[in-house]
């Protein structure tokens, strides 16, 4: 089952826990499966049916171009980061 690492502002929506394993087999049903259990956290993630921007997610160690479509695999992780900007 994927883990799914949770940044600090979202923790309180899950119980205090760093790390939450979700089911899913792409990055939206893994966000759909934690807003199932834990309510709120998607809108945390997701803005009108896409990551919100200044977000990205990792996912098995690798950046995703594919947002919410990245297929996530049973033991994969999945990190939501801020996009980092400047030059």
């Amino acid at each position: 089952m994927p883990r799914v690492f949770i940044p600090p502002a979202v923790r309180e929506l899950v119980g205090g826990a760093e790390t939450v394993d979700a089911e899913g087999s792409n990055v939206r049903a893994v966000l759909d499966d934690l807003e199932r259990r834990f309510p709120g956290t998607k809108e945390r993630f997701v803005e009108n049916g896409e990551l919100r921007p200044g977000m990205s997610v990792v996912v098995g160690g690798a950046f995703s171009s594919l947002g919410l479509l990245h297929r996530v695999g049973p033991d994969d992780e999945v990190h939501f980061l801020p996009t980092l900007g400047g030059g």
